[in-house]
């Protein structure tokens, strides 16, 4: 049985050696750019040095991640910096933009490229699609089911890298666009507001039905339930999210997962005690779901009582007066400890400095005891009490990755009369020797015994090694100075070191690629979902897209008409005709194509990829503005001295999200008049179409001035009724 890769997230150096300490395979993180998450701390080039030499000492591979949507501006520092990680010695680069992703393959032949899961790949076609081009790994949807899971794995030779704990987003990765439609933070570019961690109510047919709750916010992946179906897969990288987490979940959680797929490999059982989990719980959780894996987890996706830490469960308020409360004990509490009582107005969060037990103050109460503590806020009796950090947990996780995670290796030092030290040091992939300058001579007092010999060279406290096992094989009377056995065990674990410290040789060659010639046919197209839009777009359009299956067929005399294909999709339909395409697996099953938005192209080398792959027409990312279009277009026809097809939807009502959570289906409502409101009275459309949830923007967005468009060369103006 294939024992996976356990790969774990680091925000910060912190995190990284916690990961590294509790067992990690392999860490990902990011750099101060380029990342999907923008707001952790990241690591400075300096620092990225320092983390890579500091995992691959361990045996623990750094993939590093470039996921973000890179606009044409961005173009030359990302190249420049995908350069600096090759020489860097990176292991892989976690990747999403196609057009980075096309032209490292095409320039890096030595860099290990892996797809990022923001690059929205969900299917097997998806995951034949990127290897064909190359790729390493692919990091799937987190929405993908076993059962696909195992499909792509029969069907595929590419590494498949699977989410297994931590947040999730409601919406397909990639695909989200709400938080940069509402204010302009993208999470394509890796400055998510997490729109859906807010409030919302729910409108059906005028009538509000749910109100002021998280109808979004997702409860945190945890799938050690699944752990065993996916090493029986063969699933070869299970991933843990959390590179916004402290250094004690990064270690909780790692150590939990690393302990899981250990006692599965060798005993095909997960031997996980409930303690485990609840210390986890007290670190972070908002509770939990197996997400989609299975399909039943669908109604236990989210929490909409609570966006944050929830933490776990402490007491009940028993009494209140005067700014003091009392809280009965379900579990233990100690000063320093984080509480959060669960009032119906507001959650109250605090601290605990003092607290008293039987009128007198303490540092610890236990389950069953009644403590008081003063706040700062009004609570009622029988509201919940919740503790959100266990200080005692803390300082206990906090020794263990201070202590750090030890190398076992196997030594032999031979210490002979009349001949040089020669000492052998191994870690089973490894070999050194090293030998001493000078031969050994008899003692004249006190002769060096083997007790002697043995504490100095398993002197290893201030390097990352350990003895397994250390024989010695010495003649009795003789004499080495100290400072030589010092000197070669030093000498000996440098040499080891440095051939732990491997090298990917960094190669570099011409970018290359080869376009057809499109020339400027001006038009506009209109995306129509009923006869009413037909009729009064038909004579003024180029192009007529329909997601409407029904509608095409009764248009599919007039050879304007494009289908449009589900941008989530498992299964295709044979069609030879012209289709506007969402996703990647549906580049090599049709053949007269064009793409649409939620390929989120958003420069020059995207578009030149999306051509060569016989894209006859690109659209480009919502997310665009003028300047941006204009650099994109400006740089193609230098590059390539050839006009780009491209297309521009002026204007929608852009789909924000497209989500496998079904909220009509959990709010038990009919499939039609539905919306979500938010703080503002914002009303966002919400659609079941196929099985997914569609979620529409508050209102329309338009690009007025066209003409600008029209002067670059701009093929497509696309007007979505």
């Amino acid at each position: 049985m294939k024992k996976p890769e356990l790969l774990s997230p680091a925000g910060n150096m912190e995190c990284l050696k916690a990961a590294v300490s509790a067992g990690a395979d392999a860490v990902y993180l990011a750099g101060q750019n380029f990342g999907a998450r923008a707001y952790a701390s990241n690591f400075t080039d300096e620092e990225l040095i320092e983390a890579i030499k500091y995992c691959h000492l361990y045996g623990v591979k750094v993939y590093v991640t470039v996921n973000t949507m890179i606009t044409e501006e961005l173009v030359k520092p990302c190249i420049k910096y995908i350069d600096f990680l090759h020489k860097s010695n990176v292991d892989a680069l976690i990747m999403s933009d196609i057009g980075m992703i096309d032209y490292a393959r095409r320039t890096y032949p030595n860099l290990e490229i892996h797809v990022s899961t923001q690059a929205h790949i969900h299917n097997l076609e998806g995951a034949r699609f990127v290897e064909s081009l190359g790729i390493k790994r692919v990091v799937l949807a987190r929405e993908t089911d076993i059962d696909t899971l195992k499909q792509i794995k029969e069907n595929t030779n590419i590494e498949l890298e699977v989410f297994v704990h931590g947040a999730l987003c409601i919406c397909y990765s990639g695909q989200c666009l709400m938080s940069s439609l509402i204010g302009g933070r993208s999470g394509n570019k890796g400055t998510c507001a997490q729109s859906c961690r807010m409030k919302y109510s729910f409108e059906h047919e005028g009538k509000i039905i749910n109100k002021d709750n998280y109808l979004l916010s997702t409860k945190d992946l945890n799938t050690l339930e699944y752990i065993g179906d996916l090493i029986d897969i063969g699933i070869d990288s299970l991933k843990i999210e959390g590179r916004m987490k402290s250094k004690e979940y990064v270690y909780l959680v790692t150590k939990l997962y690393r302990k899981a797929i250990d006692s599965y490999v060798e005993n095909k059982i997960i031997n996980i005690d409930e303690e485990e989990i609840n210390n986890l719980k007290k670190i972070f959780n908002r509770k939990y779901t197996k997400g989609f894996l299975n399909y039943e987890d669908n109604n236990n996706f989210t929490n909409p009582e609570r966006p944050n830490h929830i933490g776990t469960n402490l007491g009940k308020v028993i009494s209140y007066k005067n700014g003091f409360v009392k809280i009965k004990l379900c579990d233990n509490l100690n000063v320093k400890d984080g509480i959060r009582i669960l009032n119906k107005e507001e959650d109250y969060g605090t601290t605990i400095f003092k607290m008293k037990k039987n009128n007198n103050f303490v540092e610890e109460a236990f389950k069953d005891d009644i403590i008081e503590i003063k706040i700062e806020k009004r609570v009622d009796v029988d509201d919940l009490v919740v503790k959100t950090t266990d200080y005692k947990l803390v300082n206990e996780i906090d020794k263990y990755i201070e202590e750090g995670r030890k190398i076992k290796i196997k030594g032999t030092i031979k210490c002979k009369l009349n001949e040089p030290i020669i000492l052998k040091l191994t870690d089973s992939v490894n070999n050194v020797e090293v030998k001493s300058d000078f031969n050994i001579e008899e003692s004249i007092n006190r002769p060096t015994t083997k007790e002697d010999i043995f504490n100095h060279i398993n002197k290893l406290g201030n390097t990352i090694y350990e003895f397994d096992e250390l024989t010695i094989i010495n003649d009795d009377n003789i004499f080495i100075n100290i400072k030589d056995l010092n000197e070669i065990r030093r000498e000996a674990i440098d040499k080891l070191n440095n051939k732990r410290l491997y090298q990917i040789p960094y190669k570099y060659q011409e970018y290359n690629i080869e376009l057809n010639e499109y020339t400027e046919e001006f038009g506009y197209s209109y995306l129509i979902h009923d006869m009413d839009d037909y009729n009064k777009c038909k004579d003024k359009a180029k192009d007529i897209i329909t997601d409407n299956v029904e509608l095409y067929n009764d248009l599919v005399l007039d050879d304007k008409m494009i289908l449009k294909i589900p941008r989530v999709i498992n299964e295709y339909p044979n069609y030879n005709i012209k289709v506007l395409i969402g996703e990647f697996g549906s580049i090599n099953k049709f053949n007269d194509k064009i793409s649409d938005f939620s390929f989120n192209i958003a420069n020059s080398y995207a578009v030149a990829f999306m051509h060569s792959n016989n894209i006859k027409r690109v659209t480009l990312s919502i997310e665009l503005n003028e300047f941006e279009i204009k650099k994109l277009v400006d740089n193609y026809k230098e590059r390539y001295n050839k006009l780009p097809n491209l297309e521009v939807i002026i204007s929608s009502i852009p789909e924000s999200m497209v989500s496998k959570f079904n909220l009509v289906n959990y709010l038990n409502v009919p499939n039609n008049d539905n919306y979500l409101i938010d703080k503002f009275k914002n009303k966002f459309k919400v659609e079941i179409k196929d099985k997914l949830m569609y979620i529409y923007h508050f209102k329309k967005v338009e690009i007025d001035d066209i003409s600008n468009l029209i002067d670059m060369g701009i093929n497509t103006l696309r007007i979505e009724c």
